[in-house]
């Protein structure tokens, strides 16, 4: 097994809830759920980082963690997220060049491993279809408490149809205002004709600051519930008064 150190971004404390919901939701899911993919309709819509950011919020809270990197065409894991070089992933595993145990990254984050997508290969989908890749996820089942694996946009090629047979649900990503009702729509589609759950949708990159629909919404009622309830409860805190 392979040893790296992560580049973990220091997330706001909204940021840091968001992704605790997001936690939450795919746990009230049912207690079935124990492999999840990720995507999105288009690149640039934040699918790596809300997979990367999910799997750290599962470990986090004690759970053993796979993130698998199976955006073998166009990986930004592996540039964005880790000190030093990984010399295998998963796309030597699923050539027969590497074994499990080989591809396999142990973090600096406790109960947290990882899988990085590896060499572009010249033929991802046909890769990810076969049965190496199927028995890495049964493995995978029997010692991980969850398994999140970040997929290529759906909109763009077919991979994560293939890879999402061997989930048990899907969260697709949106960017907020870069991608059309029809564009989703149309992932939805492919999804379910794929056979697997949808457990729902990420919206992503609001701008909360305070323009347009979402800012003036979501900044007020945040902006109204946390500061009335934290005024409340922690305004006297350290000023000696008793409760």
């Amino acid at each position: 097994m392979q040893n790296i150190e992560l580049n973990l971004e220091d997330l706001d404390y909204r940021t840091r809830e968001a992704y605790k919901t997001l936690r939450t939701n795919i746990e009230f899911s049912g207690d079935d759920i124990k492999v999840v993919c990720v995507t999105s309709a288009t690149p640039n819509e934040g699918k790596s980082s809300v997979s990367f950011e999910l799997a750290i919020s599962y470990a986090q809270m004690g759970k053993k963690v796979l993130l698998v990197d199976a955006d073998l065409r166009k990986s930004v894991m592996r540039q964005r997220h880790k000190k030093g070089k990984v010399r295998l992933g998963l796309a030597n595993y699923l050539v027969g060049k590497a074994n499990l145990e080989d591809a396999l990254c142990a973090t600096d984050v406790r109960n947290f491993d990882m899988i990085f997508s590896g060499p572009v290969p010249p033929n991802p989908s046909e890769l990810l279809g076969n049965n190496r890749f199927k028995k890495m996820i049964a493995e995978a089942r029997d010692y991980y408490d969850m398994v999140i694996i970040d997929t290529p946009p759906l909109g763009s090629v077919i991979d994560t149809a293939v890879v999402s047979k061997c989930c048990d649900g899907a969260v697709i990503v949106v960017s907020c205002g870069d991608v059309s009702y029809r564009f989703v729509r149309k992932v939805k589609e492919q999804l379910d004709v794929a056979g697997i759950r949808i457990l729902g949708v990420v919206l992503n990159k609001v701008n909360i600051s305070g323009k347009g629909y979402y800012g003036r919404y979501y900044g007020r009622y945040y902006g109204r519930y946390y500061g009335k309830y934290y005024g409340k409860y922690y305004g006297n805190y350290g000023d000696g008064s008793s409760n």
